[in-house]
């Protein structure tokens, strides 16, 4: 049986956490409408940092219709605990308002994650650890037991559409190494490392709902029922401060 540690062909192999953050001052969100970000957290096995990355609309591509979804890497932390600060309550004041609540991101799914290049095409296919099942939450963000989706990394110095994509101020920053990449392209199909700077912009494109057949990878989960979630062990995530019900029973918190 291939090794959990160690899956064939990987360019890249991990943790993966779907989480989101609930608009300002709503404290009991429950529904989409009521989510102000929708997070996809990837932590690299045997690396030193973890990617927190904001997928737009809200919800994943739907993998049967192929569908597009824009998005792009908010924060690369060598510390989890750094990353889990940045997701917790906060509290600010406004001229206008008065003083606003923040409310703390809720962790939505955790599983096991594998990069791998199908000819000349990253894909990112992952598979569910937590909730066993997908309950309302999960259908909500589109978060499937399993799915895989072709990753393409946008080219900071190639123009976007009209009201589309980061302001020149937010996008990636890359050494000429690594801008080499593009070869002047739109966009870069083959190179992870792309998404370990702040600002890069990416695609997922719905792929397949059976990665591991179609690619043939074996993503080796484990069973959590009744033990801690890797969302409090791995992202430093205390259910003090973060509600865990959605991980859990799959239902909005």
């Amino acid at each position: 049986m291939t090794s959990r540690n160690e899956i064939d062909g990987a360019l890249e192999e991990g943790d993966i956490f779907f989480l989101y953050s609930p608009d300002v001052n709503e404290d009991e969100p429950d529904r989409l409408g009521d989510v102000q970000r929708f997070y996809m957290a990837l932590r690299p096995r045997g690396g030193k940092h973890v990617r927190l990355m904001v997928v737009g609309r809200k919800r994943l591509p739907d993998v049967t219709e192929h569908e597009r979804e824009w998005g792009f890497v908010d924060a690369v932390e060598r510390s989890e605990s750094n990353l889990e600060k940045t997701l917790r309550e906060k509290h600010y004041g406004t001229q206008t308002r008065g003083e606003q609540e923040q409310p703390a991101a809720r962790p939505a799914g955790e599983g096991v994650y594998a990069v791998t290049l199908e000819d000349g095409q990253l894909h990112l296919s992952y598979a569910l650890e937590l909730p066993e099942e997908p309950g309302e939450v999960q259908k909500a963000f589109n978060i499937a037991q399993e799915a895989s989706f072709a990753l393409s990394v946008k080219n900071p110095e190639k123009g976007s559409p009209k009201s589309a994509g980061l302001d020149e101020g937010g996008k990636a920053d890359y050494p000429e190494s690594l801008q080499d990449e593009f070869r002047d392209r739109r966009f870069a199909r083959e190179d992870v490392r792309l998404l370990d700077y702040e600002g890069a912009e990416f695609v997922l494109v719905g792929a397949r709902t059976n990665p591991q057949r179609a690619y043939d990878i074996e993503l080796e989960t484990e069973d959590e029922t009744g033990s801690t979630p890797d969302v409090m062990s791995k992202l430093r995530m205390a259910k003090s401060r973060h509600p865990i019900e959605p991980l859990f029973a799959g239902r909005w918190s």
